[in-house]
């Protein structure tokens, strides 16, 4: 996927169509910008609050309704509007459909990264398994795989 979630539009601010945005990667967003919500591009008019608690207003959204019309969609951008992920990162949508392995054993494929309170989840059938260095021991895109470390999960 070339787009990454920028964050989310959450609850209006004011009356012109801007919102706050939940879940913001941090400082992303940048007024002027093209992001993707709700399957259309739009451009960010304004940008006010802080790095980690941006407000914004995008084209096409003029009123409260507008925005509240967009609440809890995602906001995508560039993959190269992002920061640069560290040796340790990965992007969720890069971990989607890799095969899961603990050692030589077969366990799954990743359907989907759920984002919970306390971390980042793989799902793997009905397994969840915590994107933590004790249940996972390694991710390798290349290869496509995540060696997990079941007997750790309860499940070896």
């Amino acid at each position: 996927m070339t787009e990454v979630e920028a964050g989310r539009v959450g609850k209006p601010h004011g009356l012109d169509g801007s919102f706050h945005v939940t879940r913001p990667l941090e400082g992303v967003l940048v007024d002027g910008m093209d992001v993707t919500v709700a399957g259309e591009t739009r451009k960010v008019q304004r940008l006010a609050g802080t790095k980690a608690k941006p407000i914004v207003r995008l084209g096409g959204c003029a009123s409260r309704t507008d925005a509240e019309a967009l609440r809890g969609e995602a906001l995508l951008v560039a993959r190269s509007a992002a920061p640069p992920l560290e040796d340790d990162e990965y992007w969720a949508d890069d971990l989607v459909g890799l095969r899961v392995l603990d050692g030589e054993r077969e366990v799954g494929t990743v359907e989907r990264v759920l984002a919970l309170p306390s971390c980042e989840v793989l799902v793997v059938g009905e397994l969840l398994i915590p994107l933590v260095g004790d249940a996972v021991r390694r991710v390798d895109t290349t290869a496509g795989t995540v060696d997990v470390d079941l007997e750790f999960l309860g499940e070896g």
